[in-house]
């Protein structure tokens, strides 16, 4: 179990994209409240496998968005639990020569992570 409510709450959603994009509302409109659950230490030991994959996914966003706000990025989001053997690549239908592209203009917390998310993806308006 996560047991960060709004974590846990974006991961039941049925569609892991709406949750995504749920996700970046959140930290687009820096949701005080959202960010400050964060401080809360997730016990990683507690979450199954599918909980750990998408708090991979997540943490590579929530730590990005953190040093880009000048917020202090909480530990527990820089476990190594939290990290992918192989490269994982949202959207999953990409061209090889974009997956290398991702893999080299990266910011470091998806290149730490092994998550790869295109930028302008990921942007709000």
């Amino acid at each position: 179990m996560i047991g960060n409510k709004y974590l846990q709450s974006l991961f039941e959603y049925p569609d892991e994209d709406t949750s995504l994009n749920q996700l970046l509302e959140l930290l687009k409109s820096k949701d005080v409240e959202f960010i400050n659950t964060l401080n809360e230490k997730v016990n990683l030991d507690l979450c199954n496998d599918k909980e750990l994959t998408y708090l991979t996914k997540v943490s590579a966003l929530l730590d990005y968005y953190l040093q880009t706000y000048d917020i202090e990025v909480p530990d527990w989001l820089r476990d190594e639990k939290l990290k992918f053997d192989k490269p994982y690549y949202h959207p999953k239908r990409i061209s090889d020569f974009e997956k290398l592209k991702l893999q080299f203009t990266s910011p470091a917390p998806f290149r730490i992570k092994n998550v790869y998310f295109n930028l302008g993806g990921i942007e709000r308006v």
